[in-house]
């Protein structure tokens, strides 16, 4: 499984210098079909986003992203509340790992 990123220039610059390949840098005219496309892919087993960028795709992809084990969707940043990333890990995996 690999990790894909999801978002403007800055949020991924961080993660290809990281040696992230996965990497889809979008404006917010293509943030929709961009995220469509990560997952559908069956490679990827992580999505992060910016959760400012998160909240501007439509609800009814939100609430598939929200319900999705595969992907995991983490969202980071922000000015709204972040995923819970402990409650994303034990989703996907199925046990709380900090227990």
């Amino acid at each position: 499984m690999e990790l894909s990123v999801v978002g403007n220039g800055e949020f991924v610059t961080g993660f290809r210098l990281a040696g992230i390949r996965k990497i889809h840098e979008v404006s917010d005219e293509n943030l929709e079909s961009a995220v469509k496309e990560v997952i559908k892919d069956p490679e990827v087993g992580i999505l992060v986003m910016h959760d400012d960028d998160f909240n501007k795709l439509p609800q009814n992809l939100r609430d598939k992203l929200n319900e999705s084990v595969e992907p995991t969707v983490v969202t980071l940043g922000g000015t709204g509340q972040s995923s819970n990333l402990r409650e994303k890990i034990k989703q996907s995996v199925g046990v709380d790992l900090w227990k």
